[in-house]
């Protein structure tokens, strides 16, 4: 059995690795099922002692100190906007968003998505105690979604990925926007103001070649995020704002990469070895050179997307999930979902983002205004339309 134990354990990494959006979606679901576990059963208040322990981060004499819970949706799900922020910036870039009318597509369906949820929860609440809910319903949960979506693999088409990628970030933007201007009513404009400061020192960065992760780390962090987090518009919006501020281009063309490259290759087997296990210090120097060619021929974009990936899925996620799932069911649920606002709600999430997304969708495809992305059918549409309907945390 001890001689298996290694090979099963490498079957198992080999798979995680070939499979890791799947396993990730598993995750996420193992989480949300531990959450509701947990917060229905008789160790519920450790659970509730847990996600509002209080978490505190001291330089000198600043301090912020807040929950756990506070820390994931606020802090670790502006990481998670900014990888989401970087696939989108590079389909649009040169991806299957590149294509204006591809790209109109999400927008468009996003913002169907969001006045029909709107307008239903408004029927059922008309001139009624919850008439001002009508944002509940607007939002898609972005994370959840996209976890539900990763349980299929590699059966889901990219472009559908992509649709709902930008789908979401679009209906999800447009959520805190509504929650900033119809239900905040003490917005700091100077802590904007700063932020937009920090933001437009990114881009100067950007142009100026910078292409260090630490630069977009530390003004991103220190700037954009903390200046969002007290101006009191959700600070998530800086994690978008931070990836459309990293670099996008290569500083060698794929071309002069493999030639400088082939040149060094021929000048590493050529250069005289030392002997034993060291190399020459002219070898040590042509390394060096293949190092420094081969991060020119990366962009900074996707090398900070291809390194948050598993930290995104496996760690952000699930720990998303885990903090936010944990949902008490008390039993009057029957009475309570009957209520008009809970139908509100359900009729919003439920009908409103089917027909809102689907509908706007097909209405832009048959008036040429827009096109489906390669290889997405209307029904895979239609499902994920049903799955933009998962609005949790963000209607929370």
């Amino acid at each position: 059995m001890s001689m298996l134990s290694p090979k099963i354990l490498v079957i198992f990494m080999e798979n995680l690795k070939e499979n890791r959006q799947v396993w990730s979606g598993v995750a996420i679901f193992i989480s949300v099922v531990i959450a509701l576990v947990w917060a229905n059963s008789p160790w519920q208040e450790i659970y509730h002692s847990l996600i509002h322990t209080e978490i505190a981060v001291q330089i000198g004499e600043f301090a912020l100190a807040e929950p756990l819970l506070l820390w994931v949706n606020d802090g670790l799900m502006a990481v998670f906007f900014l990888f989401v922020g970087l696939e989108l910036k590079r389909e649009i870039l040169g991806g299957r968003l590149s294509n204006p009318r591809e790209a109109i597509l999400p927008i468009g369906a996003a913002i169907g998505g969001m006045v029909l949820p709107a307008m239903l929860y408004s029927l059922f609440n008309f001139a009624g105690d919850g008439q001002d809910g009508w944002g509940i319903p607007m939002a898609t949960d972005i994370a959840f979604a996209l976890g539900v979506l990763t349980l299929f693999g590699k059966r889901v088409p990219v472009a559908l990925k992509v649709f709902l990628v930008a789908l979401a970030i679009v209906d999800d933007l447009g959520a805190v926007l509504v929650i900033a201007f119809f239900y905040t009513s003490n917005i700091a404009e100077i802590d904007l103001l700063y932020a937009l400061i920090f933001f437009l020192i990114l881009v100067g960065g950007n142009f100026m070649g910078i292409r260090g992760a630490w630069f977009y780390a530390i003004i991103g962090i220190g700037g954009v995020w903390l200046a969002f987090f007290f101006s009191g518009v959700h600070p998530t919006i800086a994690g978008i704002l931070i990836a459309f501020s990293i670099p996008g281009r290569v500083k060698i063309k794929e071309g002069d990469y493999v030639q400088d490259l082939t040149s060094l290759h021929r000048q590493f087997i050529d250069a005289k070895p030392i002997g034993g296990s060291f190399i020459s210090e002219h070898q040590l120097e042509i390394l060096e050179n293949i190092k420094q060619k081969t991060n020119d021929a990366e962009t900074p974009l996707q090398k900070i997307e291809h390194a948050l990936s598993p930290i995104i899925g496996f760690f952000i996620l699930p720990l998303f999930a885990l903090v936010n799932a944990g949902i008490h069911i008390h039993g009057n649920l029957i009475s309570l979902l009957a209520q008009n606002i809970s139908l509100g709600i359900m009729a919003g999430l439920i009908v409103g983002k089917f027909v809102g997304i689907s509908g706007t969708a097909w209405l832009l495809v048959k008036l040429k205004v827009a096109k489906l992305g390669e290889g997405i059918t209307w029904g895979q549409l239609c499902a994920v339309a049903l799955i933009a309907g998962i609005g949790f945390t963000m209607s929370l």
